[in-house]
C-alpha cells in the first residue's frame, strides 16, 4: 500500500453526487421549505472525517453545479458551502472527538451562519425570500445529522476510504 495516496476517492465523489441530487429533486411544495442542506451536511462529513480529501475545491465545484442546476447565479451557493467547509475544516479535531449530539448543535451554528449568508447574497440578487422560513433548513440539518453521519461513516469503512 502507497502511502499518501488515498483510495476508493469515487465514494467521496458519488456521495456528494447523490447530496447534490438530493438538493434539487422535486419535493411536495409543503416540504420544500423544510429540505436539508445536503450537500452542506456531506461536505461538513467528509471535511471531518477525511480533511485532506474534503476540501475546499469540492465545496466550491458542487456549490457550482448546484448553482447551475437550480439556475441561481454562479457562485450564490458556492460561497455558503465554501463558508461551511472553512468553520468545519477550522473546528474539524474538536468535532471529531464530540459525540453526534454535539456534533449536531455546532453543525447547527455552522449551518445557520451558511443559510445567513446564504439569504444575504439572495438579498443581494434580488431574490427574498421570506426570512424566518428561511432557516427551517438549519434544524432540520441538525436532526439529520446523526443518520447522515452513520450512513457515510458506513460507506466510508465498507469500501476503505481513507
Amino acid at each position: 500500500m502507497i502511502h499518501g495516496r488515498s483510495n476508493n476517492g469515487w465514494v467521496i465523489w458519488l456521495s456528494l453526487l447523490v447530496a447534490l441530487l438530493l438538493s434539487v429533486a422535486p419535493m411536495p411544495q409543503s416540504f420544500g421549505l423544510a429540505r436539508p442542506l445536503w450537500l452542506g451536511m456531506f461536505i461538513a462529513y467528509w471535511a471531518i472525517v477525511l480533511p485532506h480529501r474534503g476540501g475546499m475545491a469540492a465545496a466550491f465545484i458542487f456549490g457550482l453545479m448546484l448553482d447551475v442546476l437550480s439556475g441561481t447565479l454562479l457562485g450564490q451557493n458556492g460561497l455558503p458551502l465554501l463558508l461551511i467547509t472553512f468553520l468545519v475544516l477550522s473546528l474539524q479535531q474538536r468535532l471529531r472527538m464530540f459525540p453526534l449530539l454535539q456534533q449536531s448543535l455546532v453543525l447547527l451554528v455552522i449551518l445557520g451562519i451558511g443559510q445567513l449568508v446564504q439569504l444575504w447574497l439572495n438579498t443581494l440578487t434580488g431574490n427574498r425570500p421570506p426570512t424566518l422560513l428561511f432557516l427551517v433548513p438549519v434544524p432540520v440539518s441538525a436532526l439529520f445529522w446523526p443518520w447522515v453521519f452513520v450512513g457515510l461513516e458506513w460507506a466510508r469503512r465498507r469500501f476503505n476510504v481513507y
